[in-house]
């Protein structure tokens, strides 16, 4: 396999426009961070789900949205 189709094996974070890797808490705390902004600043956020995952799963995306992201902003693809 090409270096540029390459799996990624840690996770990346962005440091003045470079991507270097870093520890799974450090990216963890940087998405939870973003979110976090977001929120604060009055963001439009939502969520879109998928018709082939489980309904369990969907339902915890609904829920994610709701809860942690304060949106009832919440798709799917079921209804096409």
């Amino acid at each position: 396999m090409s270096p540029r189709y390459a799996r990624l094996t840690q996770p990346l974070v962005r440091d003045g426009g470079e991507l270097r890797e870093a520890s799974w808490d450090e990216a963890l705390d940087r998405a939870a961070a973003g979110f976090r902004k977001a929120a604060e600043q009055g963001s439009m956020t939502g969520l879109f789900s998928c018709s082939k995952a489980t309904n369990e799963l969907n339902y915890a995306a609904q829920k994610f949205s709701r809860v942690v992201l304060h949106s009832n902003n919440v798709d799917s693809c079921n209804r096409t």
